[in-house]
């Protein structure tokens, strides 16, 4: 079995020095490949260095978090295009949206701080789409919004996929017919999560990619601990056992979906 982690953090492994082991217990349980996510200037460079050391192992993606958007986000976003270039260029933009769940409590606040990142995010889907590079959005608590600001900004549809889906079958639907695509998390196996697996059965196998996005959203049975790779694959059998295919199946798809969608080679 072969699956890839189609979103990851891994900077924290590596500060603590926990990388090496990370990637091994990954490889035992079937995870050979790992797409490792930016999210603001503090691990843009460290992931282009990650990819650099694990070539073929460990891609990147580089991209201003919505969580991360702050007065200054112009800075740091005009330095994004400057890594989309060889040898080592990322595999995609983002991950960029907007978060509606982790805005201040003052109205005033809150207010501004949509503004900054609805701004972000208009900016950097107009650089994704002038570098036709896959798209991964981030949405929280505002999916009605990033549609919209999706629709304007007239990225093609294909290269997007919303990652960590929360949303219902209705929401993915609308995705689906616009072309774009869902990864799912290990909220999938979570007791609570109906409406996750009515969305993923609503998408189906045929544009399925999953993630971890670790170190959070730790799966069943091993939620109380730090999430990390290897933790794919208990997400892999919830997710074939939800859409009713083989292991196998579901893993062989996942990833080719994965190479076709991010370009890997």
């Amino acid at each position: 079995m072969e699956l890839i982690d189609s979103h990851c953090h891994l900077k924290g492994f590596k500060d603590k020095g926990e990388l090496a082991p990370v990637l091994e217990r990954a490889t035992d349980a079937g995870v050979h490949r790992l797409i490792t996510v930016g999210t603001s200037p503090e691990d843009w460079v460290p992931y282009r260095e990650m990819h650099a050391a694990y070539a073929g192992k460990i891609d990147y993606t580089v991209g201003l978090h919505p969580c991360y958007v702050n007065d200054d986000w112009e800075g740091a976003v005009s330095q994004l295009s400057t890594f989309f270039m060889p040898p080592y260029a990322p595999v995609a933009f983002g991950e960029i949206g907007l978060d509606y769940f982790h805005l201040p409590k003052d109205p005033l606040q809150a207010g501004e701080m949509i503004l900054m990142q609805e701004a972000a995010f208009r900016q950097q889907l107009m650089l994704a789409s002038e570098l036709e590079c896959p798209i991964i959005i981030h949405s929280r608590d505002c999916f009605t919004e990033c549609v919209k600001l999706i629709d304007e900004s007239g990225v093609d549809w294909q290269r997007i996929v919303f990652h960590c889906f929360t949303y219902g079958a209705g929401e993915i639907a609308q995705i689906k017919a616009r072309g774009g695509r869902a990864s799912f998390t290990g909220i999938a196996t979570y007791k609570s999560a109906h409406a996750v697996r009515e969305a993923l059965r609503e998408q189906g196998i045929e544009r399925l990619m999953l993630e971890t996005d670790c170190p959070y959203l730790t799966p069943e049975p091993h939620r109380g601990k730090s999430n990390e790779p290897a933790y794919l694959a208990p997400i892999a059998e919830r997710c074939a056992e939800a859409l009713a295919v083989s292991l196998d199946d579901l893993a062989a798809r996942t990833s080719d979906n994965t190479r076709d969608f991010f370009n890997l080679k």
